[in-house]
């Protein structure tokens, strides 16, 4: 790793020891997490389309008060 960079600091033609900038190892980490990134969130996508779809509102919240509504409706009928 130090030879790499002893390398590529020695081809460089700048003399000032104050320039510093990402170069060659620098690409490579950002590619490399780019390319991690895309690979997770087509994982992340397989995950989710193997979840079951989510119920509709009206059976989780409102499941109670239409049985009742249902219920009452029938005794106004008979009554």
């Amino acid at each position: 790793m130090t030879l790499l960079a002893g390398l590529l600091s020695a081809s460089s033609n700048n003399n000032s020891l104050n320039n510093v900038e990402p170069g060659l190892l620098g690409f490579l980490v950002v590619a490399f997490i780019g390319i991690a990134l895309v690979f997770l969130l087509r994982s992340m996508n397989k995950q989710f389309r193997k979840l079951p779809p989510p119920p509709e509102e009206a059976d989780v919240d409102g499941a109670g008060e239409d049985d009742d509504a249902k219920a009452n409706a029938q005794d106004a009928k008979r009554g």
